[in-house]
């Protein structure tokens, strides 16, 4: 794959990519994974972590790019270190890697996974129906490269996990307000298994139940989120995730019971044999 000039263009705006001939794809959810029509390409860990980097910050210029993989080293030393490591990447048949200028970036022949993720979250923000985003989210339910720490991993592991978050809870409002209720539950509860300590899927699992009429489940729903919360953060649920079985936990009203007024009892006559409250005084004391 030789180098060629291209227009700088956002990964965010870069149009989907057909897959050509000899399809190329950068899988970085659930771990580093370069593909060249199927079959995986063995990548030493050091040019790894170059192409991720290369794949989340596209357009980066060569010394933004050194300053991030070598952030304890010279900036000389840095500039070397990363020609070296782009003269070999370009080594390879399937070179993943664009230098234009003082730029690097992808081939735009290369699919990355976390575009569609991105796409279909700008989609539904832009008023499409999230339902049509779910199966996007299903197959990109794993963390970006579980396992690295750098710190230009770490923000946007959380960004995209974020963003998955919430379009999950979009889809289970979606399905909510259509009534379709099992696919809510779905929705909601892959967002619980993502983040089990965030309230808004329990939420969103207790007003479908309820949507349902199954007090029953809502309320076990309620508690086993109220008893991890606990456990783990000392916190109660907020007054929003009470207020919605507010009706439910609400006490039973007592019918009133009237009662006829009972006779009052009168005072009885002593019998012969009726015991006498007083001692008889002794004859003779005084």
């Amino acid at each position: 794959m030789t180098s060629k000039e291209c227009e700088p263009h956002d990964r965010a705006h870069r149009p989907p990519a057909q897959p050509p001939a000899q399809t190329i794809q950068l899988l970085l959810l659930d771990g580093f994974n370069l593909l060249h029509d199927g079959a995986p390409i063995v990548v030493p860990r050091g040019l790894q972590r170059i192409i991720a980097l290369i794949g989340l910050r596209p357009g980066a210029t060569r010394a933004h790019l050194a300053g991030l993989l070598w952030p304890d080293t010279a900036e000389e030393r840095a500039m070397s270190s990363l020609r070296t490591a782009l003269w070999r990447l370009r080594q390879e048949s399937s070179c993943p890697v664009l230098t234009v200028g003082d730029t690097v970036r992808l081939d735009p022949v290369v699919l990355l996974d976390i575009d569609d993720l991105v796409r279909a979250a700008e989609r539904v923000r832009d008023g499409a129906d999230p339902r049509r985003a779910a199966k996007i989210l299903t197959t990109g339910r794993h963390d970006l490269l579980p396992g690295w720490y750098d710190e230009w991993v770490l923000p946007e592991r959380e960004r995209l996990r974020q963003l998955r978050l919430h379009m999950l809870e979009e889809i289970a409002r979606s399905h909510l307000r259509a009534g379709q209720h099992g696919e809510a539950l779905q929705a909601a509860l892959e967002a619980v298994r993502a983040e089990p300590l965030r309230e808004t899927p329990h939420r969103l699992i207790v007003e479908t139940h309820l949507a349902e009429g199954n007090a029953y489940e809502a309320l076990q729903a309620f508690y086993v989120y109220r008893d991890l919360l606990l456990r783990e953060l000392q916190l109660e649920p907020s007054e929003a995730m009470c207020g919605l079985l507010s009706d439910v936990l609400a006490p039973i009203p007592r019918p009133t019971i009237t009662h006829s007024p009972r006779p009052k009892p009168q005072p009885s006559r002593p019998g012969p044999y009726a015991e006498r409250s007083v001692l008889p005084a002794i004859p003779g004391s005084r």
